[in-house]
């Protein structure tokens, strides 16, 4: 029989044995025990039961692992208050340590006020950043914003002690980025506009602002508050905004609370150079900065100073703290842009503008009160000299929204953000090609005579215009001889031997004759018909839009009113009834037959992307709209296709050959200087 060693033991301790042979040993004894002592069956059941409880529990071990998957795993060493509403471990620690976990959650401004009471005139970063946690923890459960603010202010301290004590946390710590994000999320919600629990306004307002252990004085440096000549106002914090609609979303981490601005009104007295060219409901993706004063050395007295500084994107990447170094900003440049393109009116004109001749001039006119341009040329940000233009032409029925998520990707790279500048053109779809075109060449040619009247900067004399569909054309239009081609088509003589007024002149001159600008270096087609689009073969298509499409009427007015003074017959006929876009689209169409066997001048590089459905040979194919042969062309430098439909410009292998082009371009740029 075996033997049973005599051992004492307390509850809890391993002592040697299974807890098998324990229990049978014990279960045993108990049994014979109970059974002498008559004792009924339920009893000693209920006895048993007990004592099997008792030796599970002396003899269960309490301390040991257990496998989890590795997402588990890796949650429960970053879990922290911004991801699951919790206290990260590292500040659990704290507060285990001084015996205060269950007290928080009972009387959490109590534990606070006394972590912050025994706080070390130096380093304790341990206790810093679970007040700074815990403080945003106990703001996000009360709503009191005094936290918030307490949060940034310990965040700040921890990160940028300053008065040459030393930064104790190193990068790998996971609590070191968890600080920056305290901080910034702290700045957004201790500033945010009160009661305003949905818009999540952030009010940049100098003034006295309450902390639970003080007061923190700031003041506003306004320096910052203006932009392109506009006042900036009405900001909202990115770091509650979800983005919709855009492949990728681009953030620069960094130091500050990441905001989107609206532009208000333009300065009084102020001329900034282009600020016309900023549509009204641009979105400024801007940072602000609350620099805490001495914020370490000055906790324990309770009396902080603080300055407000705000920083837009397209001005500023770094930003010097106490220490002189150099912090990066923290900016979310496609929320800004997702946020101005919610609910856009650009999206329900599209149609208007196609239909509506003269739809977009009139929309032009409308703004004209806000200082606005009338030409459709739009920047997206404050002209920068040193920068080369991306000039962006939309197609047929569509507007510069359409090219959202190639305008995302290329502000995204950092290379092509520093280089490009980025300018989008706005017109009615449905008016002629060549009217649309010398718009678009007009509107140009004055901005570059805006942004450089004396002809010193280089970078504007190597524009890259890229057009979809349609505006394939128009860009094609800047880049080719016509001569006078087009002119000789419908009239038997030189313009200048038409007897017509001045305005109609300078109309059918811009309209009919052109010329390369010569600050345009390349130009990329995707998907442009230049032998025509399919349903525009259609004569019933054709005759439909005919009937729908309504021409500006200003200018239809003109040129019926000189048609009927003129001799010329054949130039009468084409001025009483101009074609509309889709006429000029027709493979059958005189001027698109003319306009197809002028190629795009030497000097000037050209680029296709075709977009072509299904995996058939590319030769016999098309994209629903433009077959690959009408979009193919013989003096393109490169062609790629791409096995997509007609609206192809925001798919990826098309953004992907976009960055490639303008990489290229750029080499090309810096070889010639």
């Amino acid at each position: 029989m075996k033997r049973v060693k005599k051992i004492t033991a307390r509850p809890g301790i391993d002592i040697g044995l299974q807890s098998s042979e324990v229990l049978a040993v014990v279960m045993a004894s108990a049994a014979s025990l109970l059974k002498r002592l008559h004792f009924n069956v339920t009893i000693i059941e209920i006895v048993l039961v007990s004592g099997l409880a008792l030796i599970v529990s002396g003899c269960a071990n309490p301390v040991g692992v257990k496998n989890v998957d590795i997402q588990t795993g890796y949650r429960l060493q970053t879990e922290s208050v911004l991801s699951v509403g919790q206290p990260s471990d590292a500040s659990q620690k704290v507060l285990r340590r001084n015996g205060l976990l269950d007290r928080f959650e009972a009387e959490p401004s109590r534990v606070l006020a006394e972590l912050h009471a025994a706080l070390k005139p130096t380093g304790d970063d341990d206790r810093l950043f679970a007040l700074a946690e815990l403080s945003f923890l106990h703001a996000e459960r009360t709503g009191d914003r005094a936290y918030f603010l307490a949060s940034a202010v310990y965040a700040w301290a921890l990160l940028l002690p300053g008065d040459d004590n030393e930064v104790l946390l190193k990068p790998s710590d996971p609590r070191f980025r968890l600080a920056y994000d305290l901080y910034n999320q702290g700045v957004a919600q201790g500033l945010a506009a009160p009661g305003d629990e949905d818009d999540h306004e952030v009010r940049l307002e100098p003034g006295e602002y309450k902390l639970p252990f003080g007061t923190l004085q700031v003041t506003l440096d306004k320096s910052g508050l203006t932009w392109g000549g506009y006042r900036l106002d009405h900001f909202i914090s990115t770091s509650t905004l979800a983005v919709h609609g855009l492949r990728n979303r681009y953030r620069n981490p960094g130091l500050g609370a990441s905001l989107t601005a609206s532009l208000a009104a333009r300065q009084k007295g102020e001329k900034v150079i282009g600020s016309e060219r900023l549509g009204p409901r641009t979105q400024v993706p801007v940072t602000a900065l609350l620099r805490f004063e001495h914020a370490r050395a000055n906790l324990a007295g309770g009396k902080l100073s603080g300055r407000l500084e705000l920083y837009a994107s397209d001005q500023a990447e770094t930003v010097a703290v106490d220490d002189g170094r150099l912090q990066p900003i923290e900016f979310d440049p496609t929320a800004a842009l997702a946020y101005q393109l919610n609910d856009s009116p650009l999206y329900s004109m599209e149609i208007s503008a196609f239909f509506r001749g003269g739809f977009i001039s009139g929309l032009m006119s409308d703004l004209k009160s806000e200082d606005r341009t009338q030409d459709g040329l739009f920047t997206l940000q404050p002209h920068r000299a040193g920068k080369i233009p991306v000039v962006l032409v939309h197609g047929t029925a569509s507007s510069p929204a359409r090219w959202a998520e190639l305008i995302n990707e290329l502000q995204g790279d950092p290379i092509i953000r520093k280089r490009f500048q980025i300018w989008v053109f706005l017109y009615d779809s449905g008016n002629p090609i060549g009217y649309s075109a010398g718009l678009l060449r007009t509107a140009l040619t004055n901005a570059v005579q805006e942004f450089d009247p004396e002809g010193k900067d280089t970078t504007l004399q190597r524009m890259v215009v890229i057009g979809h569909s349609q505006g394939g054309l128009l860009t094609k239009l800047t880049a080719i001889d016509s001569g006078t081609r087009l002119w000789d088509r419908v009239s038997n003589k030189p313009l200048d031997e038409v007897l017509v007024n001045p305005e109609i002149r300078t109309l059918l001159r811009r309209s009919m004759f052109f010329k390369p600008l010569p600050f345009v270096e390349r130009v990329v087609f995707i998907s442009t018909p230049h032998h025509g689009a399919m349903l525009a073969a259609r004569r019933v298509i054709t005759g439909l839009a005919a009937k729908l499409i309504s021409l500006p009427r200003a200018v239809l007015g003109e040129l019926a009113q000189a048609a009927g003074t003129i001799s010329d017959e054949k130039l009468a006929a084409a001025m009483s009834s101009p074609p509309t876009a889709v006429d000029n689209m027709s493979p059958n169409n005189p001027a698109l037959k003319i306009l197809e066997t002028i190629p795009v001048m030497p000097r000037i590089k050209a680029h296709s992307i075709i977009a072509v459905e299904g995996d058939g040979p590319k030769e016999e194919g098309d994209d629903g709209v433009v077959t690959y042969r009408s979009a193919h062309i013989d003096e393109a430098v490169s062609e790629l296709v791409v096995r997509w439909s007609h609206s192809s410009q925001g798919q990826p292998e098309v953004i992907e050959e976009i960055r490639r082009i303008l990489n290229e371009h750029l080499a090309t740029f810096y070889k010639k200087d």
